[in-house]
């Protein structure tokens, strides 16, 4: 069904809805906002991508998604692909990925040729070893240096071990190998901003496990190279990032243990709630409340045990993309996917996440920009909405919607005031909200009756306006997100009613948002996602 955009006058509320959405009733839903203290901050660059190693012919349900992708052979000649990452100012990337374990540099008394990945039945995940040449890594970070990324790197864990049984994998890591690539990086004047050690290495692993003991004693040799190599450079040191793997609260704890202070920086776990990239029910869990909030008792365990046994370690999110296999076709790359994705960056945030890196910046059906083309797909878009207006504090929200109505909150970023987040999981209601800030609604009881101001008058019902504003006329920005022709499937997103491309020159759109007056309620459509920002907001944890 086509979709047109109808404008009508509803409770003060000016709607761009869908006609598809006409017919539907709209629900009226209040949001307290805490503004008095953080629950939890994130990092200044949350948002976070990945570049993966898999070859052309990775492939996966009779698809092979990846096309010309990988770290290897990605064309880094192409316009788009830089200006999609410059526009993030800056985007951070992990370059990581399921044969990270299987990559070689081809730097020092490299003893085994320098080849490309091959399909191999005996190897992991079906794959031989695999070469990193020194001139692709020279291209590579310039490249992501031009583009203005803050890199962290996938080191490879599983060099010098050997197979046990079943997935486990034993004997001494020969850190030869690493020392050599780090001290070559380092030579050259590249600025990185971590090292991440080994990729679902973690409890039983995924195709290849290590021990949390040897685990935990190779991060501190490998603490000790990073150490040496930078003490005497110009250059930052970076940070250690380690497991990268499925978090086991056993051992990650045991890995913390013996590790000990200050040798593990960041505690990076990897999330793919929504299963197999074939699985029918893909879209029914993504639009599922329920099957959504699943996920949280992880971000919060894995919070937990960083707090109670390495404080001193911050955690990341270090690869997520939805689901496994190289994500869903038609799904993983189409509108629905970032009821999913904006949904896991509130949640995340909420306990402490520090970064939230997607799989993937190009490559399989989850990648926010297509194979090829490098043309943004929809998540690329929420991305880059939540990049640019969310900060780093994050706020309770108390709401009387429900489950289907998920709001979050932070401080904006770059200004006062806060930022809200408003996912419509339901295909049945509009909602019409009111916002205030508790501790303002409290404070706005009066003994006495007093001749009021405008901007009395205006807080008695808007309390969240607080001291910050002055008399005359108040503005909110608002950014509503909707599929191209109310095809949840779409591969355009539409932000106010325009849909969202790239110019000819390949430059990323404006994202401008709809002005509105702070007096009118917030308005968000059924399937829709909107973030609404209140400059205004008296909320002193954003101060």
């Amino acid at each position: 069904m086509g979709f047109k955009v109808c404008i009508f006058l509803l409770l003060g509320c000016l709607l761009l809805v869908p006609e598809t959405t006409m017919g539907r009733d709209t629900k009226r839903a209040s949001i307290v906002i805490q503004g008095a203290s953080r629950i939890a901050e994130t990092d200044e660059n949350f948002v976070c991508a990945t570049l993966d190693w898999w070859p052309h012919d990775k492939c996966n349900y009779d698809n092979c998604p990846w096309g010309y992708s990988s770290v290897i052979n990605m064309d880094l000649s192409r316009p788009i692909l830089a200006k999609a990452i410059q526009a993030f100012k800056p985007l951070r990337i992990r370059i990581g990925g399921s044969l990270q374990d299987q990559v070689i540099y081809d730097v020092g008394n490299l003893q085994t040729p320098c080849h490309p990945f091959q399909k191999m039945s005996s190897g992991l995940f079906g794959f031989s070893k695999g070469c990193l040449h020194m001139k692709r890594w020279d291209e590579l970070h310039s490249f992501l240096t031009k583009a203005g990324a803050i890199v962290t790197f996938g080191l490879n864990a599983l060099h010098g071990r050997h197979k046990l049984r079943g997935n486990a994998w034993g004997g001494a890591w020969n850190h030869v190998n690493t020392q050599d690539f780090i001290n070559y990086t380092v030579s050259n004047g590249y600025a990185i901003d971590s090292w991440e050690f080994g990729n679902e290495l973690s409890g039983t692993g995924v195709g290849a496990s290590v021990s949390a003991e040897l685990y935990g004693k190779d991060v501190i040799v490998l603490r000790d190279i990073i150490d040496k190599m930078y003490k005497d450079s110009k250059l930052t040191k970076p940070s250690l990032v380690a497991p990268g793997g499925f978090y086991e609260q056993q051992w990650y704890t045991k890995l913390l243990e013996i590790s000990g202070p200050d040798v593990v920086d960041v505690v990076t776990h990897h999330i793919y709630n929504l299963g197999s990239g074939n699985d029918p029910q893909l879209v029914k869990k993504i639009l599922d409340p329920s099957y959504l909030s699943r996920v949280a008792e992880t971000f919060k365990n894995v919070n937990k045990t960083i707090q109670e046994h390495g404080p001193w370690a911050s955690p990341w999110v270090g690869e997520s993309g939805g689901a496994y296999n190289s994500g869903g076709r038609r799904v993983s790359d189409t509108f629905i996917d970032s009821f999913w994705y904006l949904d896991q960056l509130g949640m995340s945030s909420k306990h402490n996440t520090k970064v939230y890196c997607r799989q993937t910046l190009v490559g399989g059906f989850y990648g926010l920009l297509e194979k090829g083309t490098f043309v943004p797909n929809p998540d690329y878009y929420s991305a880059l909405l939540w990049h640019r207006l969310m900060g780093k504090g994050v706020l309770a929200v108390q709401t009387d919607g429900p489950p289907q109505l998920r709001v979050y909150a932070h401080c904006s970023k770059g200004r006062e005031g806060v930022t809200l987040l408003l996912i419509n999981l339901s295909n049945q209601s509009d909602f019409t909200v009111s916002v205030s800030n508790g501790v303002n609604m409290a404070l706005n009881v009066e003994s006495k009756p007093k001749k009021k101001s405008l901007l009395d008058t205006l807080k008695k019902p808007f309390s969240w306006i607080g001291n910050k504003a002055s008399d005359g006329y108040l503005n909110r920005e608002e950014y509503h997100l909707t599929p191209e022709n109310g095809e949840l499937r779409s591969k355009t997103m539409v932000l106010n009613g325009k849909p969202l491309k790239p110019t000819e020159t390949g430059d990323i759109p404006n994202l401008e948002p709809v002005i509105r007056g702070v007096n009118s309620p917030v308005c968000v459509s059924s399937l829709s996602m909107s973030f609404i920002v209140l400059p205004s907001f008296d909320a002193s944890a954003c101060s």
